[in-house]
């Protein structure tokens, strides 16, 4: 186990979750004081969706990402932003005619699925390695895709955070280290218990952990009632952790939580194992991030 852990808060995601919970921030000015309450709970970093204002779903659009990175660095609160890079993957075959998109398609090109990260340079973006039968829908990332995509972030000078959502994609990700597309140590998320990717339990977990190069930093999460067994898990192997609002909504059976609330426990659940959450800046030390802005101008 390592002595200090990064936590990381997913604070919204883009599922439908806002259906089920008034704590899952939607406008621009939500999400970005969801991170300044996560960071002050202890989140070193803070993973970055944005939402349709209007009706609570998902958007790439990028002026709804500029509100957010610019309000939080104009905050006085100190975190490493990490903004999807996900972008549009979701393909739902038409009834009529299977080679077509039916509704709830949502594709983006690389170039798309890159661009606030060019606008913007976040410290992080996430690299979701792999198509996956995601839930009743399939995500589609192709190799070539994922190596052009890998190419404009190693172009921008933003770290890759590698997603990982079955053991498949951590061979890829590990292709793309070989191919010279990601540089310095890489950096891993283990992304456990989707349906229908890699299962959220230990076993799982080792496994990945164990294929992953020497020098590659990592973590796990499991969503949600699974969310903190995995961050607990994942600490204990050494890995760092995830919570948040994107992959879990409940602090208890029946209670709904917040952003801050869902760190604080990871936080307390961190200290009683022996270790301590790193700050910001350290986190930007162990990950050698290189972007020049630093969350707080």
């Amino acid at each position: 186990m390592n002595k200090n852990v990064i936590i990381t808060c997913a604070v919204t995601g883009a599922g439908e979750t806002t259906k089920k919970s008034s704590h899952v921030p939607v406008t621009p000015k939500e999400i970005a004081d969801s991170c300044i309450e996560a960071a002050k709970a202890g989140a070193a970093i803070a993973h970055i969706h944005v939402r349709d204002p209007k009706t609570g779903g998902i958007s790439h659009d990028k002026a709804l990402f500029r509100e957010v990175v610019e309000r939080v660095r104009e905050s006085d609160t100190d975190v490493v932003l990490n903004i999807t890079a996900g972008g549009g993957g979701d393909w739902i075959p038409s009834d009529n005619d299977p080679t077509v998109g039916g509704p709830g398609t949502d594709i983006q090109t690389p170039e798309e699925r890159h661009a606030p990260v060019a606008d913007l340079l976040p410290e992080i973006c996430t690299l979701d390695c792999g198509s996956l039968n995601f839930g009743e829908q399939i995500y589609i990332s192709p190799t070539e895709w994922l190596r052009k995509q890998a190419s404009l972030i190693q172009k921008s000078g933003v770290k890759a955070e590698l997603e990982c959502f079955d053991t498949g994609q951590v061979r890829f990700a590990k292709q793309l280290i070989d191919e010279g597309l990601i540089d310095g140590n890489p950096m891993f998320q283990f992304c456990l218990g989707i349906p229908w990717g890699a299962d959220a339990d230990a076993e799982t977990m080792l496994y990945m952990r164990n294929k992953i190069p020497e020098n590659a930093s990592w973590s796990a999460f499991g969503i949600g009632r699974m969310q903190m067994p995995i961050a607990a898990q994942s600490a204990l192997l050494g890995g760092n952790v995830r919570v948040g609002l994107e992959d879990n909504i409940y602090l208890d059976k029946g209670v709904l939580a917040t952003n801050g609330q869902l760190v604080e426990r990871a936080v307390t659940m961190i200290e009683g194992l022996g270790a301590k959450p790193m700050t910001p800046q350290e986190a930007r030390e162990h990950l050698e991030l290189r972007n020049p802005h630093k969350g707080v101008k």
